[in-house]
């Protein structure tokens, strides 16, 4: 279905992204996977990848740095011409009231969350209007629609991200170029897995009862999202179905956002 298109999954050694690179690369679309990690560590997602007779490259920049970002742009269209869909996963996140949250954490989060997707925008959007085609997904989350204590980082860039999806939709409409946003609950990643089993271990618990306590007065019904059904949903806003969606923001989160 995407034979000879290429994707750009910032954020993608590990978790969603990894999960979206896989969907996608099982699809037929070559993958540049992104993160902070040693090349190393990514050695056999990368062999995965390339099992379903892909090119699977990766490419280990700091989002905070601009010209790491231009870096990472150039050398991904030196190599595949252009980018044809562009996942704007990459987050950083702290923890912490807002009268003593460090000012060098909040220009990170404005820096990752927010200001590089708009960077990555920038570079590859002129190479989708010139082949008629082009998706932009970008990983907000519930968070984006509702505030929470001691996440003022989190909360104002995936609200943000929401406003920016809209304003690229509306410069593309019309292009055979979508901009739509997923907005996940909890799903299950590295990141939520380390906070569980931290919970299993200091109150004794096994994981199906710290999950339960960890989504208490969240996530209805208990369960984590497994990161496969939103890459799943990722890969849908690619086919042609998904093209008629422009500016959507799309919820996996099993009603969290009705309560």
């Amino acid at each position: 279905m995407l034979k000879g298109k290429t994707a750009l999954v910032t954020g993608s050694s590990g978790g969603i992204g990894l999960a979206i690179a896989q969907e996608l690369a099982t699809a037929g679309c070559n993958v540049v996977l992104h993160g902070l990690e040693d090349p190393r560590i990514v050695a056999d997602s990368l062999a995965a990848l390339r099992a379903n007779g892909v090119t699977a490259v990766y490419h280990q920049k700091d989002l905070q740095s601009p010209k790491e970002i231009e870096q990472l742009s150039v050398q991904t269209l030196e190599q595949f011409g252009c980018v044809d869909i562009l996942v704007n996963n990459a987050v950083t996140r702290h923890f912490s009231p807002i009268e003593s949250f460090p000012a060098e954490r909040w220009d990170q989060a404005l820096a990752v969350n927010l200001s590089a997707p708009f960077h990555f925008v920038k570079a590859f959007l002129p190479g989708m209007r010139q082949a008629g085609w082009g998706r932009v997904i970008n990983m907000t989350s519930v968070y984006g629609s509702r505030g929470t204590p001691n996440r003022i980082d989190y909360v104002t860039t995936k609200s943000a991200l929401i406003g920016m999806t809209r304003a690229i939709a509306a410069e593309v409409v019309g292009q055979n170029i979508t901009c739509n946003a997923l907005c996940p609950g909890s799903v299950l990643t590295p990141n939520i897995e380390s906070r569980i089993r931290a919970l299993m271990q200091e109150k004794n618990l096994n994981w199906d009862v710290a999950t339960a306590e960890f989504l208490h007065g969240k996530q209805p019904g208990g369960k984590l999202i497994p990161a496969k059904h939103l890459a799943e949903l990722a890969l849908f806003l690619c086919t042609p179905a998904g093209g008629q969606m422009n500016g959507a923001v799309l919820p996996m989160e099993n009603g969290w956002l009705a309560l």
